[in-house]
């Protein structure tokens, strides 16, 4: 087995920790699904965590967002221990933190605009209506689907309910960002596009991203860095070309020979 966790590297330490998480350990009943993870997230990154489903990647941001409780280990969230938070603290953190779920989780009886006023009117309470009207243009401009702001959901394809959702996500400016399986159910040349809009996420919004999925052409396109799981374990840790230069032979089996574009 290959294992390359060294978060003990000096360069490393030098970078600004957004999220830490210490010997997190996560089961239902009989099943330990995350078992001693310890990682970083640091300040502007991009972090794909691939395996294959069942590995434990989406147990983990739910951790982060504590929608799911660990059963042991810590988590730290922009300074804040989450085991220490009463519910109106975590509250407070949840909304410096965007989720993009797999599913998008847009509500169906509300159109395109409806669906992001909802985040603002909650975490943005004294934003004026002429001031989210404008935020609202500027993110679904940002999203490339600027005519679709009386939509339905219904009336959406699925890439379209993708870029809504991650408009809804980012509307809020949140300092993090969770993306769960962001190109699960696209087609290729879907999947492109939101691996783009996730770096450009990155870069105006300066954002710092966990992408979970087992989509190489995604891991390839978005990663600064990439840790693999496997049976609830970091299995490696690195950057692209150690993936694609690895000898190890179930990394070799989960890259195959596709993994070979460079970052756009």
């Amino acid at each position: 087995m290959e294992r390359d966790t060294d978060l003990s590297n000096p360069e490393k330490n030098t970078k600004e920790t957004v999220v830490e998480i210490n010997k997190l350990r996560k089961g239902f009943g009989s099943q330990e699904v995350l078992n001693d993870v310890s990682l970083q997230l640091f300040k502007g990154e991009n972090l794909v965590v691939l395996g294959k489903s069942g590995s434990g990647k989406s147990v983990l941001i739910k951790c982060i967002v504590r929608l799911l409780m660990p059963d042991e280990g810590s988590i730290i969230v922009l300074g804040e221990d989450l085991g220490a938070l009463q519910r109106k603290e975590m509250a407070e953190l949840r909304k410096k933190i965007g989720f993009l779920f797999q599913s998008g989780a847009l509500y169906d009886s509300m159109n395109v605009k409806q669906n992001l006023e909802f985040p603002l009117r909650r975490i943005k309470k004294a934003m004026t209506q002429k001031a989210m009207d404008e935020k609202i243009e500027e993110v679904l401009e940002n999203v490339g689907l600027s005519d679709a702001l009386l939509k339905m959901p219904s009336q959406l394809s699925g890439g379209m309910k993708k870029r809504i959702s991650l408009a809804r996500t980012i509307v809020v400016d949140p300092l993090i960002m969770l993306y769960d399986e962001p190109t699960t159910g696209l087609d290729p040349v879907t999947s492109d596009e939101i691996s783009l809009l996730i770096n450009e996420v990155q870069k105006k919004y300066k954002t710092s991203s966990i992408i979970i999925t087992h989509d190489i052409e995604c891991a390839r396109a978005t990663a600064d860095r990439l840790l693999m799981l496997q049976n609830g374990i970091i299995y490696k840790e690195g950057g692209i070309e150690e993936f694609e230069n690895s000898d190890d032979q179930l990394i070799k089996s989960f890259f195959k020979n596709d993994f070979k574009k460079p970052k756009n």
